[in-house]
């Protein structure tokens, strides 16, 4: 989903017509505090990026990146920033702080909307390994003991010798692995973690 904050109507109804041309969701804010009181649910987790115009009244687009910055959402969901007036220092600035890219309207379309998809596939990566980081971390002590050796390639009989464990048991364990981590063999298991 691409989240368009810009203060003027027909700069927002514009991208979005643009990101939808492309097959991209969009949804417009037409100010700062807006997006932000709709920051914590707007985000669909299918992978989202932010189009933030820098000047608006109100809260300007620097103060809602700071916002999504202390939230912890600026590194999970791109933000692109978008000016009319941007400054050379202004936009390193953005750039040092996490902002995934700054354009200067007038803007070239394909550019931007290049960009946009690059953006929404980083966060889709991010979504899926937080997804992983998820279920590992429903895997028990245990778990994750059998876990390590069916990744060094050890096979059922040795991981019950090495852990003192029943064959069954491992068996087991190895069954509710592959049910959390929604793989059905090893070798998924093992892409999935690389």
């Amino acid at each position: 989903m691409l989240h368009i904050v810009d203060d003027e109507e027909v700069v927002r109804d514009a991208l979005s017509w643009l990101a939808q041309s492309r097959g991209i969701q969009a949804r417009t804010y037409a100010d700062g505090a807006a997006f932000l009181g709709a920051a914590g649910e707007a985000f669909d987790g299918g992978g989202d990026c932010v189009l933030l115009d820098v000047r608006m009244p109100g809260l300007n687009g620097i103060a809602v990146f700071d916002q999504l910055i202390a939230r912890g959402l600026a590194q999970r969901y791109p933000v692109i920033f978008l000016t009319g007036h941007g400054d050379v220092p202004m936009a390193v600035d953005s750039l040092k702080r996490g902002a995934f890219d700054f354009f200067e309207k007038p803007f070239n379309d394909n550019e931007l909307m290049d960009r946009v998809t690059q953006a929404l596939a980083q966060s889709r990566q991010a979504e899926a390994q937080d997804a992983v980081r998820g279920r590992l971390a429903s895997l028990s002590t245990r778990e994750r003991e059998v876990l390590d050796l069916i990744l060094a390639g050890k096979m059922n009989k040795v991981i019950a010798d090495e852990l003192g464990i029943s064959m069954r048991t491992v068996e087991v364990h190895r069954a509710h692995i592959f049910d959390k981590m929604q793989v059905k063999t090893a070798i998924e298991l093992a892409g999935l973690l690389k």
